[in-house]
């Protein structure tokens, strides 16, 4: 009776060993199949890695947040129509960039640190973080962000755009402005035209009443050009840059059903800046003047001609005010991109001819 519980004790130490051995083995097999797989799976080159990544990425797409600042402070003037004349250059439209693998998990942290040189009251953020912040967040929009971010990030561009660029400051390290000792026999036009830009914005920015005073050693604001124009069919929206710096967006409208606005990319025309022009409406033939009670466009024309995409070889559509605003971001113009009145201006002040890009996307 003695010895029954001694053989039955020591079966049960025997089953505990052959588990504990049998575990062990199942455990030393585990980790030999990691260390063998494991390595193969971590030496994947970049592009694998990139391509997981962007599997797995939010697919968002840059449409254009619809954000504009409005107001920018300038005053609605008459200029001279522009009538110089410009050699069509290659494409330098701002490429839409995808996702940089490098900064797919930094841009949270990009974007947070450009932000922090912003205060909430832009007036009062030190002049030598203006454009290090400006070109931080101009470069986040190339990354993987959400419409959120995308927005936030367009909403403080515009902001900083009022000081950096609509302003009469020029600020250290600033490669889009610069200061511009005037010399003799020196116009307006001639000085915008080597810069690239509208003689009509150096006017607002310098504050100059009579540009035909201007004098030798006068030292005047310049901006670097030209600006370029992207229009987003899906969301009625037109983002406007200084070479590929984000400037603003505005609400525009486009052609309606089948008089869609042609995707592609367009040009400013040479010489096709007008101001409040005859306009004759190609359905009823009707003639129309700017002091007709019914005319339909707005105080600026800005022809464009097609050179890619849907848009090349074809003419006939503008950039123009309206005076009907609530059709803005809506499609109702036979083709033409419509914007407010005053929006049109500014843009009219902007936009080169034979330089000044307009791309329609989807």
């Amino acid at each position: 009776m003695a010895r029954y519980p001694s053989r039955s004790y020591n079966r049960r130490q025997g089953r505990i060993r052959r588990r504990i051995e049998f575990v062990s083995v199942l455990v030393t097999i585990a980790v030999a199949i990691v260390f063998i797989y494991g390595r193969h799976l971590f030496s994947k080159s970049d592009a694998e890695t990139f391509a997981a990544l962007r599997d797995q990425g939010s697919g968002f797409r840059d449409r254009g947040s619809g954000i504009g600042v409005r107001g920018s402070g300038f005053r609605q003037q008459r200029p001279e129509v522009e009538n110089s004349k410009f050699e069509i250059r290659n494409s330098k439209f701002p490429p839409q960039a995808g996702p940089d693998p490098c900064t797919l998990t930094t841009e949270p942290r990009f974007i947070a640190e450009a932000m922090t040189l912003i205060p909430d009251q832009v007036g009062d953020t030190k002049p030598s973080a203006i454009i290090e912040a400006r070109d931080k967040l101009n470069q986040a929009l190339s990354m993987h962000t959400n419409n959120q971010q995308q927005a936030a990030i367009k909403l403080k561009l515009s902001e900083l755009a009022e000081v950096w660029l609509f302003s009469r400051t020029v600020f250290v390290q600033d490669r889009l402005c610069s200061n511009y000792s005037v010399k003799p026999g020196d116009l307006l036009r001639t000085i915008g035209q080597q810069h690239k830009v509208p003689w009509e914005i150096l006017k607002e920015i310098n504050r100059i009443h009579r540009p035909e005073l201007l004098k030798a050693g006068e030292t005047i604001k310049v901006i670097h050009g030209p600006f370029h124009a992207r229009i987003y069919r899906s969301t009625f929206t037109m983002d406007l840059y200084l070479q590929d710096t984000f400037i603003r967006s505005f609400p525009v409208g486009l052609g309606k059903p089948g008089r869609e606005t042609p995707a592609g990319l367009w040009v400013v025309k040479p010489g096709g800046k007008l101001i409040s022009p005859p306009w004759t409406d190609p359905d009823t033939l009707k003639r129309y003047q700017a002091d007709d009670p019914d005319y339909p466009l707005g105080s600026r024309w800005i022809a464009l001609e097609g050179i890619d995409g849907q848009a090349k070889g074809r003419s006939g559509f503008a950039i123009h005010g309206t005076k009907k605003p609530e059709q803005i971001g809506t499609a109702g113009s036979r083709g033409c991109i419509r914007l407010r009145d005053d929006d049109a201006i500014l843009i009219y002040n902007l936009l080169m001819p034979g330089l000044s890009q307009v791309q329609v996307l989807e």
